[in-house]
């Protein structure tokens, strides 16, 4: 009986073992999920569809009034992407967006549209499981032409991201939901935002912002306009139900059935396991309401 015993043990720990996450399965998820990296760090091709076997070698280009870049290439290449950085200086670059101080562009800002103000909310452990996963991309040659500045490089600071999360805080669905919207960086879309500041003390989830189409749309597309996700039920998502925001933030279609568009990464988001967007469904619904 003993044995038997000792027996069933050791088979449940190496079966527990077998379940376990890795640190690059826990960073493949984050990148293509709720992160959605690819999104701007991949390339697209005419018709605007990610070319897959370029993936993170380079992608979208951002023309603003205060920068033009592309999104560089953060395949492990070790000329044109990171491969030559330091585990260290990849996260320093997630969560400060600050090149390496050697190498080509060193210490030079990554340009503003790089959400490192909401990545400063990484747990470590996070943080760690997607340098892990970037250092196991299938590496890429491509180099991204430097990014152009007419103005200092600056970022506003998320509240969230500022105040800091913790594990023993995730065990609340309130604050894990918080923590995903924050990491997925949505409300630097989806809050108040003039002359190029974001509003996030009084215009948080209010939505109208204003994206051009994206590369690769047919001529003439229309610019999309980042919709209101407070909690007011006229203007913003407060009389949805739990299904309706589910479907729109993977599948991107509205509650009237209207096909919602880009940036949202929707295929990305696709990919969420049920628990976090349970989380995340639960922290909408206290972000307090707006017209």
């Amino acid at each position: 009986m003993f044995r038997i015993a000792i027996a069933c043990l050791l088979l449940l720990a190496v079966s527990d073992g077998a379940m376990a996450e890795s640190p690059a399965e826990r960073g493949n998820y984050l990148v293509n999920t709720i992160m959605a990296c690819g999104n701007c760090h991949t390339p697209r091709d005419a018709d605007g569809r990610a070319i897959a076997d370029r993936a993170f070698s380079g992608g979208l280009t951002f023309a603003t009034p205060a920068f033009i870049t592309i999104a560089p290439n953060i395949t492990p290449d070790f000329e044109t992407g990171i491969g030559s950085w330091s585990d260290a200086e990849i996260s320093r670059a997630l969560v400060e967006g600050v090149r390496p101080d050697h190498g080509r562009l060193a210490s030079v800002p990554l340009a503003a549209i790089m959400p490192a103000n909401f990545y400063k909310a990484l747990l470590p452990d996070d943080l760690d499981a997607i340098v892990a996963y970037l250092r196991g991309l299938k590496p890429v040659r491509n180099e991204a032409p430097d990014p152009v500045y007419k103005v200092a490089v600056r970022r506003d600071p998320y509240p969230d991201a500022e105040a800091g999360f913790s594990k023993t805080m995730l065990a609340d669905p309130i604050r894990r939901g918080a923590y995903l919207v924050t990491i997925g960086h949505c409300m630097e879309c989806h809050s108040a935002w003039s002359r190029g500041v974001s509003d996030f003390k009084t215009g948080l989830g209010r939505g109208g912002r204003a994206f051009p189409a994206r590369e690769g749309s047919p001529a003439g597309s229309p610019a999309s306009i980042a919709a209101n996700i407070t909690s007011d039920p006229a203007a913003g998502i407060g009389a949805w139900t739990d299904a309706e925001i589910r479907r729109a933030i993977t599948h991107g279609i509205a509650r009237d059935g209207r096909a919602l568009k880009q940036p949202m990464a929707y295929a990305s988001y696709a990919g969420l396991n049920e628990a976090d967007l349970a989380d995340i469904i639960v922290y909408l619904r206290t972000v307090p309401p707006l017209h």
